[in-house]
């Protein structure tokens, strides 16, 4: 199985037999030792970021792959990430009336977390409503905003009753956000700061911690473990790296098994085409997403001519090709290709760059050329590519003669906060989703108490379209509001985006398994990992 790319297709169960006769068996990690993952996700406890692990604040892929082998939750995604969710600390979980608004669920029984105490009723309820309480600066408990009422039937019965019909409410209820806390460990109105986790997941996990930042994470196996998932190894090393070059320098040495998130277009390019001996990469379906946010508030792009002009000149095509290769393709609505629903709403309404449509555009609004603006980026959240896309990005725009644009970075933790406050005009983000549904590429950035803590407020995408597409049990028939609340997007442009992306893992051929480390959701899934035989 050396020196070869292997394309994951959505169906990805048809090339499972073929991985394991490569590399081993499920039998589990024969080596004994921990299996060693690098990422670029750096995890950094700070004023701005007081609680990287905490369920009641956790709003980003890298420290949900972390809650995600901790924490338990109700339910989960199968394991290709696409599909219904599953019951996991829940026996069984459904909605009792045919409204979608009443969503019962029962625990698996003599369920417990990992220090032995009991999981109950009483301990989901207080875990759900502490996150619904706290309502921490990340927005994450607008995950949670269509619940009314939490209620339990004895030690093994809770009832959720809805404020609004939701027929996504099962997929929210998979996610680290409706995580199961021990209260014992967790306040009910204050976040655990640091890095501390406790759970009911599959493993139990200790931070190993230089100063304020997570330089590793082991991950232990849970012997109380209960719930659909089945580790196949006993520990695994989650190793963090400030860069993605350091990171395939130890894999390459051995230092670590396997690399995920991530990855720069350089490196995905060479182990596709000359490989490392003993490496193998996979690429696998995703569905990240990139975009410009814009504080619509924020009196240089206010009117809305500036935002539509910018759609109007933004080369996605160009973008993508000269940054990330054959890795992202062109994106031209907040919904990706691939997702029921979706739909290329700003291709429809902008078509290719042009120039003199742009020009047009700002000369209707009375808009004096050239427009000043500063577009602001994380310099090490997304992989090292971002500086270059945004270099590609004022190009673009500089090139029009209409705007004149200074790009500038920041580190995650200072730049999230910053954006949160409506510091930045216009800001560069990405998108992992909570689940795979059109819904959660929408609500999180256009409903109330949004991800972007965005001021773009449209009544009938709040008021009547996304609790309309809500209520189809039926993605297919909620098809058509989504696709109105795309083409709104495209109208107003609260956001403009950009490029989706593929995924992709790079790890030393005796790691089997590798083929599930990340589902098409992104969900880093550890668990499925083990050491077989080199060959």
């Amino acid at each position: 199985m050396n020196r070869k790319t292997l394309v994951l297709p959505a169906v990805i169960g048809l090339l499972a037999p073929v991985l394991a006769a490569c590399g081993g068996s499920d039998s589990g990690d024969k080596g004994g030792d921990a299996i060693a993952v690098g990422t670029t996700d750096r995890f950094i406890a700070s004023k701005a970021v007081p609680a990287p692990f905490d369920p009641a604040y956790a709003y980003d892929a890298g420290s949900w792959n972390v809650l995600r082998q901790t924490v338990q939750t109700l339910m989960a995604m199968p394991r290709s990430g696409s599909g219904d969710p599953v019951p996991e600390a829940a026996e069984s979980c459904i909605f009792t009336d045919s409204g979608s608004e009443r969503y019962v669920c029962k625990l698996r029984k003599d369920l417990q977390f990992a220090d032995g105490d009991p999981v109950t009723a009483a301990d989901v309820k207080y875990s759900i409503d502490r996150v619904r309480a706290i309502k921490s600066s990340s927005m994450s408990y607008g995950l949670l905003s269509t619940i009314d009422t939490i209620e339990t039937q004895g030690d093994r019965e809770v009832v959720f009753h809805l404020n609004t019909p939701d027929a996504t409410f099962p997929y929210k209820l998979a996610t680290p956000t409706a995580g199961i806390v021990n209260p014992d460990d967790y306040a009910k109105n204050k976040l655990r700061d640091g890095f501390e986790v406790d759970g009911s997941g599959p493993y139990t996990m200790k931070a190993e911690v230089d100063g304020k930042t997570v330089v590793k994470t082991v991950f232990t196996k849970n012997p109380h473990y209960k719930g659909q998932l089945k580790p196949k190894n006993d520990k695994v090393e989650l190793v963090s790296f400030a860069g993605a070059d350091a990171m395939g320098e130890a894999l390459e040495k051995g230092d670590v098994d396997m690399m995920t998130r991530t990855m720069s277009p350089e490196q995905i390019k060479k182990y596709s085409t000359t490989p490392p001996e003993n490496i193998n990469l996979v690429e696998m379906p995703g569905m990240e997403i990139r975009y410009l946010g814009f504080t619509t508030t924020a009196d240089s792009v206010r009117t809305k001519a500036v935002r539509q002009a910018m759609a109007q000149l933004v080369d996605r095509g160009e973008l993508a090709s000269s940054v990330y290769g054959t890795t992202a393709e062109p994106l031209y609505s907040l919904v990706p290709a691939g997702i029921t629903g979706h739909q290329n709403s700003f291709f429809n309404k902008y078509g290719d760059p042009d120039r003199a449509k742009a020009a047009a555009t700002l000369s209707g609004a009375d808009i004096t050329t050239p427009v000043k603006l500063t577009l602001h980026y994380t310099s090490d959240h997304y992989g090292s590519a971002t500086k270059k896309e945004f270099e590609v990005l004022q190009k673009q725009l500089n090139a029009s003669g209409l705007f004149d644009v200074d790009i500038k970075g920041d580190i995650w933790d200072t730049y999230r906060a910053a954006q949160l406050k409506g510091k930045y005009d216009v800001y560069g983000m990405g998108w992992f989703p909570d689940f795979p549904d059109a819904d959660n590429f929408l609500a999180p950035f256009l409903d109330k108490d949004n991800f972007l803590a965005s001021p773009y407020a449209n009544g009938r995408i709040r008021g009547d379209l996304i609790p309309a597409e809500r209520r189809e049990a039926d993605r297919l028939t909620a098809a058509k509001s989504l696709q109105q609340i795309q083409n709104t997007v495209a109208d107003d442009v609260p956001v403009l985006p950009l490029w989706q992306g593929k995924q992709y893992v790079a790890a030393r051929d005796d790691i089997t398994g590798v083929e599930w480390a990340l589902s098409s959701s992104s969900v880093l899934q550890l668990w499925e990992l083990s050491r077989g035989v080199s060959g």
